[in-house]
């Protein structure tokens, strides 16, 4: 979308973070009393566009509403079952997910967070004159708040930190799984959590209660809203492909008219080391997550023995959907028009201009968190040590001259390309290196100047041999945690990686050949990193800027393009850093092309591709262990069908796909450098 300023918003951006400073909130913490600031008097300034009422005026206003009525009609008729049934279940899903702020319960959880912050975290910096800019805003408009979420204290923190300055509390989209929790479900709910189950597309009474919540709560400025856009938390601690549900639900009342504006904050929460780091990488090699409950949060009360270092909370600038409209004249959807749509093909619809807003605004929203956010120097560490071989962490381990040396030099480069570091100044660099690899004592392990990977011990008893799909998972929950903290850094380098490896694949220096290459690896990692749509020249020319101003690549009359001499040291670290996920998704892509049925379902593909990949380990044919990860395959599913070298059949309960094997080999082909590349864009309807 040439109009939409996306060059002015990153302008804006920049400018703020020049003029906004970051302040440790614990401090003044440390050094008065917990419970003097909980019992506070608590002041903030309300919406002024709509009288106050209480969660229970706002809950009969969503089931007394015409949208809802009507389904309830709908639904009553469909089923056979009377209107007064069908108007109680309606009752009884409102009753499950509303909130219930209630002042007494966000005092005892200020308290206690109190508390536990301190114990968890050396500091938490926040940048004031965001907070203070949202302050004002809150009082003129609704309020939606978009953090990213990687960790279960996201939610927490930032209503720790809008009652510690005076701004009215969010109300918070959280998962069902929490509310079932004794005592800690319930104060969450009277803390402003509002709870949605899962998979509800099937059901419409329950869409049709959610969605008239959600507006309710922007049309009455009830308070501000928070949800996660990315729809849950990164197991990765990648950004996600942004979920575009609850933004229609947020839109829908300024859209129609019904309130003057809303005005949108992105938050960029980063975090030295996660709580959940573990559970994670155990997540991702197909382990299941612990059930939620109160009983496993007293169990694992020891993390309140280990230091997490400091936590970044960003406020983005607040950002006016008015301005983000940028004068257009759209309506959501009519949904006779989308009933009459179901029966066509996704080629054979046009997608509103709606639709393609919308889609488009959730991108900005997670690149504007991913540019808010800091990088430490565990995170560069980790880059680097991920692009040794494995059997050097293991055996002989690497040196740490060496490799302090080189996060020096990423840190020189990660600066150049614009990165917002944690990066103390008044440390010593040697200092702050050594501290990051003690504070991430279960990955690494500093011993006679070499760092060692931490091995887990093996779950088979000693004296019991040791499978080898064992001995593979040992190894590979480590290596899953550090790819997780490169993670963090991957959107400072991912476009200058993917013009290091076009260039590559491409073989030739035309520009116009390595753009189409560039073109072709943003396709296929569609789901792996957050582009925005239609933004791919922007990104090329980000990209030649970037490797450009790094002294790695010569433009000459934007013809062509070459690799300098100088500058092969930066092309092979941005290579490398790309190559994992090449590795991975060409593992995945062989075995597709190669089993005997053109069908699979996930079900099914996920345990065969993780049992492929422990042989290739094993046998040392694959030297990534990011190809076990369950969200790298479920995305490899998720690119090809956007691709479309997969379909996703709908007769099927379980999400079973058709493979044109010869499209995925064309892929695969053109991934490994063997063909040329065609620009394989996304169609708009499966990006959507």
């Amino acid at each position: 979308m040439a109009d939409t300023h996306w060059e002015s918003i990153q302008a804006g951006f920049m400018k703020e973070d020049e003029e906004d400073k970051m302040v440790d909130i614990l401090q003044e913490r440390r050094q008065s009393s917990d419970l003097g600031h909980a019992f506070r008097t608590f002041n903030p300034r309300l919406y002024k566009g709509a009288p106050p009422c209480s969660a229970a005026d706002l809950n009969k206003t969503v089931l007394d509403s015409q949208d809802v009525l009507r389904v309830v009609q709908e639904v009553a008729m469909e089923t056979g079952s009377s209107l007064e049934a069908v108007t109680e279940e309606a009752a009884g899903i409102l009753k499950e997910m509303s909130q219930n702020l209630q002042m007494g319960f966000i005092r005892l959880m200020g308290f206690m967070l109190s508390k536990v912050l301190k114990r968890l975290y050396s500091s938490i910096y926040v940048n004031m004159e965001a907070l203070h800019m949202l302050q004002q805003v809150v009082a003129d408009t609704p309020v939606v708040l978009l953090p990213n979420h990687r960790s279960y204290t996201d939610f927490l923190v930032i209503s720790y930190i809008m009652f510690t300055y005076d701004i009215p509390l969010p109300v918070i989209a959280s998962g069902l799984a929490l509310a079932g929790m004794n005592f800690v479900g319930e104060m969450l709910r009277r803390s402003g959590a509002f709870y949605i189950r899962r998979d509800i597309a099937s059901n419409r009474l329950y869409c049709a209660v959610l969605s008239e919540y959600v507006k309710s709560l922007i049309r009455t400025g009830f308070a501000p809203v928070e949800f996660y856009i990315e729809g849950y938390r990164s197991r990765s601690l990648k950004s996600l492909t942004p979920k575009l549900g609850m933004m229609h639900m947020v839109l829908d009342p300024f859209l129609k008219g019904e309130v003057p504006d809303i005005t949108f904050v992105p938050i960029s929460i980063s975090y030295d080391r996660l709580l959940e780091e573990s559970l994670l990488a155990r997540e991702l090699l197909g382990i299941p997550k612990p059930k939620e409950s109160t009983l496993s949060l007293l169990r694992v009360s020891w993390v309140l023995t280990e230091d997490y270092g400091c936590m970044h909370v960003k406020f983005g600038r607040p950002m006016s959907a008015t301005q983000l409209c940028h004068g257009r004249t759209m309506e959501p959807e009519v949904k006779e028009e989308q009933e009459q749509d179901r029966e066509e093909t996704a080629k054979d619809r046009e997608v509103p201009e709606y639709q393609v807003w919308v889609n488009w605004l959730t991108h900005v929203m997670v690149r504007m968190q991913e540019r808010g956010s800091f990088t430490s120097p565990w995170s560069l560490m980790a880059c680097l040590l991920l692009q040794e071989p494995v059997s050097v962490l293991t055996d002989s381990g690497l040196a740490w001259h060496g490799l302090a040396e080189r996060t020096l030099w990423l840190k020189r480069l990660a600066l150049e390309f614009g990165a917002r570091l944690d990066w103390p100044g008044h440390v010593p660099d040697w200092e702050v290196m050594s501290s990051a690899v003690a504070l991430h004592h279960p990955s690494v392990r500093l011993q006679e100047q070499r760092v060692f990977l931490v091995l887990e011990e093996a779950a088979a008893a000693s004296q019991q041999l040791i499978s080898a799909e064992d001995e593979v998972n040992k190894m590979a929950a480590p290596m899953l945690m550090m790819a997780s903290y490169r993670n963090q850094a991957l959107h400072l380098f991912v476009r200058p990686a993917l013009l290091a490896t076009a260039l590559k694949l491409a073989g030739r220096s035309c520009r116009d050949e390595i753009f189409a290459s560039f073109c072709f690896l943003q396709d296929v990692f569609r789901r792996e990193f957050i582009f925005i749509p239609d933004k791919a020249l922007e990104d090329f020319e980000e990209a030649c800027f970037l490797l450009q101003q790094c002294g790695a690549l010569h433009v000459v009359d934007q013809q062509e393009v070459t690799a300098l001499e100088d500058g092969m040291e930066v092309l092979s670290f941005l290579r490398g850093l790309l190559q994992p996920f090449i590795d991975s998704y060409q593992v995945m892509l062989s075995f597709l092309c190669e089993q005997d049925a053109n069908e699979i379902t996930e079900k099914d593909f996920l345990p065969a591709v993780r049992c492929l990949a422990s042989r290739l380990i094993l046998s040392g044919d694959l030297h990534t262990y990011e190809t076990l990860s369950s969200d790298m395959q479920k995305n490899v599913l998720s690119s090809l069908r956007g691709l479309a070298a997969v379909t996703k059949l709908k007769a099927c309960e379980q999400k079973k796909y058709s493979v044109d094997k010869e499209a995925v080999r064309r892929i695969a082909d053109t991934l490994s450098g063997k063909i040329r590349p065609e620009i394989l864009q996304t169609e708009p309807d499966a990006r959507l």
